[in-house]
Formats: C-alpha cells, sequence, structure tokens
C-alpha cells in the first residue's frame, strides 16, 4: 500500500497535467479507491489514545483525481436515467448489506456486513459500520466515517468534504444515534454512544453547552455516552436580542448503556423534542 500512497501522491502533484482517459494514471487510481470500496483503506480514523481524527489525505487525493480522470457515462437503470463519471456499488447480497429500493450508494465507498440502507444516498469515501442503518431520504455525505450500530435517522445529513484533502470528514462514533432532520456537517463529530435529538444542526461554530453547568463543551463535537438536543442562545444585536443555534448536553449516560428508543424519547419529550 506504501507504493501505491507514492504513486497517488506524485499523480496529485502533477494533477493539472492529467485529463481525462489517462490510463495509465486511471488504473493507479482505481486501485486507490477499489481499496476504500472494499473497507481496506479508509479516508479518516480515530486515532487510540488520544482521539485525535487521523486524515489519510493520499486516499482523499485519490478520489478527487478519479474524477478528473474518469469521463461522463450514461447509466441506465430499467427506466432510469444517469449521467455521472463514478459508478453505482455493487456485490451488496455477497457483502451481507441491505438495499432497499430506491437507496443508492457510489463505487468508492464502504458498507460493512449487516448494514442497511433504507431510501437514502451513501457518496464515495464514505464509511458505513457493522449493523448501522442509514433510514429514509438520509444522506452521508463523501469521506463521512460512520461507526458501527448507528441509526442514521429519517432525513438526516451527514455532510461529505472531499477540499482540502487534509480536512477532516464528519465522524460518528460507534452506537451513536442521529435524529431525524439533523445535519451534521464540516467535520463535526458526534462520540460513541451519544443522542443527538431531531433537528440539530452540530458543525465547527456550534457551541455544544451543559445544561447542568453552563459550560461550554467545545464547538462541533457532542461528547461520548451523552444525549444531546437543539437549542438557542441569546445574543444583543444592534437590531435586537436574536437566538442563535447550539447544542444542548441534556443528559449523561453511563458508558456502554443501550439506547432504549422508549426510554429516550420520555428524555427528549421532557424538553420538547424526539427522535
Amino acid at each position: 500500500m506504501a507504493d501505491l500512497e507514492r504513486g497517488i501522491g506524485e499523480l496529485w502533484r502533477r494533477r493539472e497535467e492529467l485529463v481525462a482517459g489517462d490510463a495509465e494514471a486511471l488504473a493507479l487510481v482505481n486501485q486507490a479507491v477499489d481499496l476504500l470500496d472494499r473497507g481496506e483503506a479508509r479516508v479518516a480514523e480515530v486515532r487510540p489514545g488520544d482521539g485525535e481524527v487521523v486524515v489519510h489525505e493520499w486516499c482523499k487525493q485519490a478520489v478527487l483525481l478519479l474524477f478528473r480522470l474518469s469521463a461522463l457515462e450514461t447509466i441506465e437503470l430499467g427506466p432510469y436515467e444517469y449521467a455521472d463519471r463514478i459508478p453505482l456499488k455493487k456485490g451488496y447480497a455477497r457483502a451481507g448489506v441491505r438495499v432497499v429500493p430506491g437507496a443508492l450508494a457510489r463505487w468508492g465507498s464502504f458498507l460493512e456486513r449487516g448494514v442497511v440502507l433504507m431510501p437514502s444516498y451513501v457518496n464515495i469515501g464514505a464509511r458505513v459500520g457493522a449493523n448501522s442503518m442509514v433510514d429514509t431520504w438520509a444522506t452521508v455525505g463523501s469521506c463521512a466515517q460512520v461507526g458501527r450500530d448507528v441509526h442514521v435517522s429519517g432525513g438526516a445529513g451527514l455532510g461529505g468534504v472531499l477540499e482540502p484533502p487534509q480536512a477532516a470528514p464528519v465522524m460518528v462514533g460507534d452506537g451513536a444515534m442521529i435524529g431525524s432532520r439533523c445535519m451534521v456537517t464540516e467535520g463535526a463529530r458526534v462520540g460513541e454512544g451519544a443522542v443527538l435529538g431531531a433537528g440539530a444542526v452540530l458543525n465547527p461554530s456550534i457551541p455544544v453547552i451543559d445544561v447542568e453547568t453552563g459550560a461550554e463543551l467545545g464547538r462541533g463535537v457532542v461528547p461520548p455516552w451523552c444525549v444531546a438536543i437543539a437549542g438557542t442562545r441569546s445574543r444583543e444585536f444592534p437590531g435586537g436580542t436574536f437566538g442563535l443555534p447550539c447544542v444542548l448536553v441534556i443528559r449523561r449516560l453511563a458508558e456502554g448503556e443501550r439506547h432504549d428508543k422508549a426510554r429516550l424519547n420520555d428524555i427528549l419529550r421532557t424538553h420538547g423534542v424526539a427522535t
């Protein structure tokens, strides 16, 4: 893999010279994207010990080079027609993945065994862990990394990020739940076992606040093993007082605590929110 990484790096350095149809360059890039598609490489991961996100830039460079080197082609699926540069993913039954009609995953994304895709979309470079569900009209954007046993609820959007190559993608930890119509973007993180209530917006500019102490826990990061919901903070402006968005941590969960949907709904309903 080291030789492939070096080869992709060399192509990236002279990317302005490359044109669609360069067979030698495309063959090398296809090797890298195949690794992503099979789950043998990944765009980013959480480093054990300090919990920092490590981005493998060469994987993102390979995806960006694929767009430059691939020609637009017509794809026909029954009565449907598409025009795109990237083919769709295949081999779901062999991979042990359930894909409901209306769901789409691009080649170069990885779906681990037991994943369920309701009518939804998974973009290139993304990774969805074992036994996770991407629910109806939810989106897993380019390079987003979703852990195992995660529920991405209906209409939720996990944003994609390809450029710049060193930028960290959205990271969702094992066992997390992303509520309906949430938007998690620009490299935001939802920790292991955390619940993000319906309609929350999370990005690096959104403060995450503990309602018990009033302390700001950071921006764009929901800690592990907690329940968090959308909120607002009052701010004074020349034109008046307005509410700016934030995310509120309303409950701490015991580490390893399983999500009881009825209990979670009780917690969230107390604060006027549902999953």
